[in-house]
């Protein structure tokens, strides 16, 4: 399906080289300051253009088509679509009869009899994340002051010189993955219920539905199968729930504790690259060489910190909804975050 969440409700459409993207956000709460200006700074930190970025540059202005009057939200659901203006659709004429590896042409193909849109991967592409992101200027403001933060930790196992392994690589023709780092602080306790609608089960549907995210581990993660419980409890050390350590990635029970959400993401190298690779022309059945056209990142985590904050952000509003309700949340925002009796 294209939608996520149950109160704050996000769904995108669009495809990589038709008229538009975008997003309807339902669910969102009456009253909220919204305008174009708000979108600006998490649009720019996801555009393309920079080192080891596409050379497709959008100016991915947002054009909100609904559910904003005078300024405000207006409890309707709001409209967002963002142009598709740097298309190339020509580049992409090759693969609809030779699926790339590591993309979704012959899947997509598969699943929907030839009918679905080739084109930079039609509604596959990492194009409809600008939509994502939009959703997430709006959750943010709703989840205030619950702070979300995502930064790159390393691409191809390292941690600093990026630049000289991103010109490498952009030279050969070949990409490269990376983690991605994200904390959420001012989590009030409480949130999430056990089992399938467990905080982690949450986010990780919300954070596997970008593309290329491969792994997703919270705290610890994959490390605490080689501790010891001793190691890895997260002694308490104080009557709010406060922890010495945070091994857990501040939640028990699938429910949230009150300490810094804590999570990394491994995401894949971008599955386009110029490099000569083997697939089979569908046409004869015969395996063939491809040289995959058009334009890709070198690494396509260099844009997804503001999408990973956005996911966080709608998850998170999305709960806090369901459990407060805006009116009752903003109390608690105006006391101070405490949610005791609330």
């Amino acid at each position: 399906m294209n939608s996520f969440g149950r109160v704050f409700r996000v769904s995108i459409f669009g495809e990589s080289h038709g008229p538009v993207v975008g997003v309807v956000i339902d669910g969102v709460p009456a009253g909220i300051p919204l305008g174009v200006n708000d979108f600006r700074t998490d649009m720019l930190r996801r555009r393309a253009g920079k080192l080891g970025t596409t050379k497709r540059v959008d100016r991915d202005e947002p054009c909100i088509q609904s559910g904003v009057f005078d300024g405000r939200t207006t409890g309707a659901p709001v409209t967002i679509t963002f142009p598709n203006e740097d298309v190339r659709p020509s580049d992409y004429e090759e693969i609809r009869y030779l699926p790339r590896p590591g993309h979704a042409d012959m899947t997509a193909r598969q699943k929907y009899w030839g009918f679905n849109d080739y084109r930079g991967g039609g509604h596959f592409s990492g194009r409809l994340t600008a939509g994502l992101v939009a959703a997430g200027v709006v959750a943010k403001k709703v989840i205030r002051p619950i702070k979300v933060h995502a930064y790159i930790e390393e691409i191809g196992g390292t941690r600093t010189g990026y630049a000289k392994l991103l010109e490498e690589l952009e030279r050969a023709g070949d990409s490269v993955g990376a983690v991605v780092r994200c904390s959420v602080r001012s989590v009030p306790v409480g949130l999430g219920e056990p089992f399938f609608d467990s905080v982690e089960s949450l986010l990780a549907h919300a954070l596997f539905s970008i593309p290329g995210v491969k792994g997703i581990e919270f705290g610890a993660g994959f490390a605490c199968a080689r501790m010891r419980g001793s190691e890895f409890n997260d002694e308490i050390i104080d009557t709010n729930g406060r922890t010495a350590t945070n091994n857990s990635g501040g939640l028990n029970g699938g429910i949230t504790n009150g300490n810094e959400i804590v999570l990394r993401l491994a995401v894949r190298p971008t599955a386009s690259i110029s490099l000569p690779q083997r697939t089979v022309d569908l046409r004869t059945g015969e395996r063939t060489e491809l040289r995959v056209r058009g334009r890709h990142d070198v690494c396509i985590a260099l844009r997804f910190p503001p999408i990973v904050e956005a996911m966080v952000a709608i998850t998170l509003a999305d709960l806090l909804l369901i459990r407060y309700g805006y009116e009752r949340w903003q109390v608690i925002f105006q006391n101070g975050g405490d949610t005791r009796g609330a």
